[in-house]
């Protein structure tokens, strides 16, 4: 049986791979980074356990990422940074999403009971 603290962690890698993959591929431009973070974090908040969700994407990393005409390029994790706080029977779970040497990755910050 897991613990509480265990669960809470289990929540967190839950919601980060729904996050990471619903949103990935989505196309984006400078234009819509703003509407883009906030559905993000609204779909995720929706699910059970979930206090908040940060999405930061970045409008000089996504204008970069644009290589062709259509003025917009597809979501990855090099794009954006995120943080969430995930409660579970009183077990807060903060996490984050942020590059390290080049790979998005999605850690635990902080776990307290």
């Amino acid at each position: 049986m897991a613990t509480d603290a265990q669960q809470a962690c289990f929540e967190a890698g839950i919601k980060f791979g729904s996050l990471y993959h619903q949103f990935a591929g989505t196309p984006v431009s400078p234009a819509s980074t703003r509407s883009l973070e906030a559905a993000m974090a609204e779909a995720i908040e929706n699910q059970p356990f979930c206090e908040s969700v940060d999405v930061t994407i970045h409008d000089d990393r996504v204008a970069d990422a644009i290589d062709h005409a259509n003025g917009y390029t597809e979501l990855t994790g090099s794009l954006m940074d995120v943080e969430m706080r995930i409660a579970y029977e009183g077990v807060v779970v903060d996490t984050r999403m942020e590059m390290v040497d080049g790979y998005p990755l999605m850690e635990l910050a902080a776990v307290s009971e």
